[in-house]
Protein backbone atom coordinates (compact mmCIF):
# COMPACT_ATOMS: atom_id res chain seq x y z
CA UNK A 1 0.00 0.00 0.00
CA UNK A 2 1.28 3.47 -1.07
CA UNK A 3 1.49 5.94 1.57
CA UNK A 4 2.33 9.68 1.12
CA UNK A 5 4.42 10.98 4.03
CA UNK A 6 4.39 14.85 5.21
CA UNK A 7 5.45 16.57 8.92
CA UNK A 8 2.38 17.85 10.58
CA UNK A 9 2.46 19.78 13.94
CA UNK A 10 0.00 18.38 16.72
CA UNK A 11 -0.57 20.86 19.54
CA UNK A 12 2.15 22.19 21.28
CA UNK A 13 4.36 19.09 21.49
CA UNK A 14 4.03 17.06 18.91
CA UNK A 15 5.77 17.05 15.32
CA UNK A 16 5.20 13.89 13.57
CA UNK A 17 6.08 12.18 10.52
CA UNK A 18 2.48 11.58 8.94
CA UNK A 19 1.75 9.08 6.20
CA UNK A 20 -1.73 8.44 4.84
CA UNK A 21 -2.83 5.93 2.58
CA UNK A 22 -5.42 5.85 0.28
CA UNK A 23 -7.62 4.24 2.69
CA UNK A 24 -7.24 7.03 4.92
CA UNK A 25 -5.70 4.88 7.53
CA UNK A 26 -3.48 7.78 8.91
CA UNK A 27 -0.40 7.37 10.65
CA UNK A 28 2.46 8.59 12.68
CA UNK A 29 5.96 8.36 14.41
CA UNK A 30 4.94 8.48 18.14
CA UNK A 31 6.25 11.61 19.40
CA UNK A 32 8.17 11.21 22.96
CA UNK A 33 7.25 13.96 25.08
CA UNK A 34 3.95 13.70 26.31
CA UNK A 35 1.36 13.95 23.61
CA UNK A 36 0.47 10.73 21.99
CA UNK A 37 0.08 10.45 18.20
CA UNK A 38 -2.57 9.22 16.61
CA UNK A 39 -4.16 6.79 13.91
CA UNK A 40 -7.71 7.30 12.81
CA UNK A 41 -8.36 9.88 16.18
CA UNK A 42 -7.24 6.54 18.57
CA UNK A 43 -4.14 6.39 21.29
CA UNK A 44 -2.07 4.16 21.99
CA UNK A 45 -3.23 1.86 25.08
CA UNK A 46 -1.19 2.02 28.48
CA UNK A 47 0.02 -1.21 29.35
CA UNK A 48 -0.73 -1.19 33.42
CA UNK A 49 2.57 -3.96 33.67
CA UNK A 50 4.88 -1.31 33.33
CA UNK A 51 6.12 0.16 35.83
CA UNK A 52 8.40 3.46 36.87
CA UNK A 53 11.35 2.88 38.93
CA UNK A 54 13.08 6.10 39.92
CA UNK A 55 16.58 6.98 40.11
CA UNK A 56 18.45 6.56 43.54
CA UNK A 57 17.99 9.76 45.62
CA UNK A 58 20.46 12.22 45.79
CA UNK A 59 22.44 10.17 43.27
CA UNK A 60 22.70 12.10 40.84
CA UNK A 61 22.85 10.51 37.31
CA UNK A 62 26.15 7.86 36.77
CA UNK A 63 27.47 5.57 34.08
CA UNK A 64 25.79 2.23 34.48
CA UNK A 65 27.99 -0.86 35.24
CA UNK A 66 29.17 -2.18 31.87
CA UNK A 67 28.66 -5.89 32.65
CA UNK A 68 25.05 -5.22 33.03
CA UNK A 69 24.71 -5.45 36.93
CA UNK A 70 22.97 -2.08 37.47
CA UNK A 71 19.34 -2.60 38.83
CA UNK A 72 16.34 -1.25 36.76
CA UNK A 73 15.97 2.47 36.27
CA UNK A 74 13.41 4.21 34.16
CA UNK A 75 13.04 7.46 35.32
CA UNK A 76 16.31 9.66 35.72
CA UNK A 77 17.02 13.50 36.91
CA UNK A 78 18.83 14.71 34.31
CA UNK A 79 20.45 13.47 30.74
CA UNK A 80 23.05 10.71 30.65
CA UNK A 81 26.96 11.96 31.22
CA UNK A 82 29.34 10.28 28.37
CA UNK A 83 29.49 6.51 29.38
CA UNK A 84 31.04 5.39 25.61
CA UNK A 85 33.85 5.54 23.69
CA UNK A 86 33.27 6.58 20.56
CA UNK A 87 36.07 5.04 19.28
CA UNK A 88 34.62 2.06 20.07
CA UNK A 89 32.54 -0.73 18.65
CA UNK A 90 29.29 -1.49 20.19
CA UNK A 91 26.38 -3.67 19.28
CA UNK A 92 22.61 -4.16 20.91
CA UNK A 93 21.34 -7.53 21.06
CA UNK A 94 17.36 -7.02 21.26
CA UNK A 95 15.73 -10.50 22.71
CA UNK A 96 12.15 -9.97 22.04
CA UNK A 97 8.92 -12.76 22.67
CA UNK A 98 9.32 -13.33 18.42
CA UNK A 99 13.35 -13.66 18.42
CA UNK A 100 16.69 -11.55 18.57
CA UNK A 101 17.49 -8.87 16.69
CA UNK A 102 20.82 -7.53 16.73
CA UNK A 103 21.73 -3.90 16.20
CA UNK A 104 25.02 -2.65 14.88
CA UNK A 105 25.54 0.82 16.90
CA UNK A 106 27.18 4.09 15.21
CA UNK A 107 29.16 5.87 17.28
CA UNK A 108 30.78 7.43 15.02
CA UNK A 109 27.84 9.34 12.92
CA UNK A 110 25.67 9.65 16.23
CA UNK A 111 27.96 9.63 19.61
CA UNK A 112 25.00 11.29 21.97
CA UNK A 113 22.93 9.10 20.47
CA UNK A 114 24.45 5.98 21.02
CA UNK A 115 25.67 6.60 24.63
CA UNK A 116 21.49 7.42 25.11
CA UNK A 117 20.76 4.28 24.34
CA UNK A 118 23.83 2.09 26.00
CA UNK A 119 22.92 4.42 29.01
CA UNK A 120 19.19 3.28 28.82
CA UNK A 121 19.88 -0.47 28.18
CA UNK A 122 22.45 -1.04 30.98
CA UNK A 123 20.11 0.27 33.33
CA UNK A 124 17.66 -2.33 31.95
CA UNK A 125 15.13 0.19 30.86
CA UNK A 126 13.89 -1.62 27.67
CA UNK A 127 13.54 -4.72 29.66
CA UNK A 128 9.59 -5.73 29.49
CA UNK A 129 8.81 -2.84 27.06
CA UNK A 130 6.35 -3.07 24.18
CA UNK A 131 6.98 -2.29 20.91
CA UNK A 132 3.97 -0.10 21.11
CA UNK A 133 2.88 0.65 17.11
CA UNK A 134 3.20 -1.15 14.12
CA UNK A 135 2.67 0.02 10.54
CA UNK A 136 3.36 -2.18 7.85
CA UNK A 137 5.80 -0.99 4.84
CA UNK A 138 7.02 1.92 7.42
CA UNK A 139 8.23 1.41 10.89
CA UNK A 140 7.74 -0.58 14.20
CA UNK A 141 8.66 1.85 17.33
CA UNK A 142 8.49 0.56 20.78
CA UNK A 143 10.94 2.32 24.01
CA UNK A 144 8.50 3.40 25.80
CA UNK A 145 8.66 2.31 29.75
CA UNK A 146 6.33 4.80 31.26
CA UNK A 147 3.52 6.49 29.36
CA UNK A 148 -0.05 6.82 30.19
CA UNK A 149 -1.07 6.22 27.62
CA UNK A 150 1.71 4.38 26.40
CA UNK A 151 3.71 6.12 23.32
CA UNK A 152 3.81 9.29 25.53
CA UNK A 153 6.12 8.61 28.06
CA UNK A 154 10.13 9.35 27.83
CA UNK A 155 12.80 8.59 30.77
CA UNK A 156 13.19 12.09 32.49
CA UNK A 157 15.01 13.59 30.45
CA UNK A 158 15.90 14.97 26.51
CA UNK A 159 19.07 14.74 24.40
CA UNK A 160 19.47 16.37 21.26
CA UNK A 161 19.22 15.47 17.45
CA UNK A 162 22.26 13.73 15.56
CA UNK A 163 20.59 13.97 12.22
CA UNK A 164 21.33 12.30 9.01
CA UNK A 165 21.71 13.14 5.81
CA UNK A 166 19.03 13.00 3.68
CA UNK A 167 18.38 9.96 1.64
CA UNK A 168 20.24 7.98 4.71
CA UNK A 169 17.47 5.86 6.12
CA UNK A 170 16.97 2.35 4.84
CA UNK A 171 15.36 -0.82 5.87
CA UNK A 172 16.25 -1.92 8.63
CA UNK A 173 17.76 1.41 10.05
CA UNK A 174 17.07 2.15 13.67
CA UNK A 175 16.33 5.93 14.66
CA UNK A 176 15.11 8.31 17.34
CA UNK A 177 11.26 8.84 17.43
CA UNK A 178 10.83 12.45 19.03
CA UNK A 179 8.07 14.95 19.56
CA UNK A 180 10.29 17.90 17.62
CA UNK A 181 13.68 19.20 17.45
CA UNK A 182 16.11 18.05 20.19
CA UNK A 183 13.29 16.32 22.27
CA UNK A 184 14.77 12.66 21.98
CA UNK A 185 14.10 10.62 24.66
CA UNK A 186 14.05 6.44 24.93
CA UNK A 187 12.09 5.68 21.85
CA UNK A 188 12.81 4.43 18.54
CA UNK A 189 12.29 3.15 15.63
CA UNK A 190 13.13 0.44 13.48
CA UNK A 191 12.36 1.27 9.18
CA UNK A 192 10.50 -1.54 7.63
CA UNK A 193 10.00 -0.42 4.17
CA UNK A 194 10.35 2.43 1.44
CA UNK A 195 8.20 4.49 2.53
CA UNK A 196 9.79 4.72 6.09
CA UNK A 197 12.83 5.16 4.16
CA UNK A 198 11.82 8.02 2.50
CA UNK A 199 11.09 9.81 5.70
CA UNK A 200 12.94 13.36 6.15
CA UNK A 201 16.10 13.36 7.71
CA UNK A 202 13.91 14.64 11.06
CA UNK A 203 14.87 11.89 13.07
CA UNK A 204 18.68 10.48 14.73
CA UNK A 205 20.02 8.04 13.00
CA UNK A 206 21.76 5.93 15.01
CA UNK A 207 21.93 1.72 14.40
CA UNK A 208 20.83 -0.92 11.34
CA UNK A 209 20.13 -4.39 11.62
CA UNK A 210 22.40 -6.68 11.42
CA UNK A 211 20.76 -10.17 12.18
CA UNK A 212 17.07 -10.84 12.38
CA UNK A 213 15.75 -8.98 9.92
CA UNK A 214 13.13 -11.93 9.37
CA UNK A 215 12.20 -11.07 13.08
CA UNK A 216 11.41 -7.96 12.46
CA UNK A 217 9.32 -8.64 9.49
CA UNK A 218 7.25 -11.29 11.55
CA UNK A 219 6.60 -8.29 14.17
CA UNK A 220 5.70 -6.07 11.24
CA UNK A 221 3.31 -9.00 10.48
CA UNK A 222 1.50 -9.03 13.62
CA UNK A 223 -1.82 -7.87 13.55
CA UNK A 224 -3.00 -4.25 14.89
CA UNK A 225 -6.12 -2.82 16.51
CA UNK A 226 -6.06 0.98 16.93
CA UNK A 227 -3.82 3.14 17.12
CA UNK A 228 -1.62 0.80 15.40
CA UNK A 229 -0.75 -0.97 18.70
CA UNK A 230 -0.43 -4.83 18.42
CA UNK A 231 -3.58 -7.07 19.04
CA UNK A 232 -1.06 -9.66 21.05
CA UNK A 233 2.20 -8.19 22.92
CA UNK A 234 5.58 -7.97 21.09
CA UNK A 235 7.94 -7.04 24.04
CA UNK A 236 11.22 -6.48 24.16
CA UNK A 237 12.61 -8.89 27.02
CA UNK A 238 15.95 -7.26 26.89
CA UNK A 239 18.61 -5.15 25.38
CA UNK A 240 22.30 -6.47 26.09
CA UNK A 241 24.95 -4.31 25.03
CA UNK A 242 28.37 -5.43 23.93
CA UNK A 243 31.17 -3.39 23.88
CA UNK A 244 33.62 -1.43 26.44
Amino acid sequence: MKRTCTAVAVGALAFLASCSASTADDAAIVDDQGTAATTGGEEAVADPAVATTPAPADSGVACPAADGSSARVTQFTAAPPMCIDPAQTYTATINTNFGVVTLALDAVQAPVTVNNFVFLARYHYYDGVPIHRIIPGFVIQGGDAVGQPLGTGNPGYQIGDELPQPGQYQIGSVAMANAGPNTNGSQFFVVTGEQGASLPPAYSLFASVTAGMDVVTNIESTPTGPGDVPVDPVLIESVVITGP
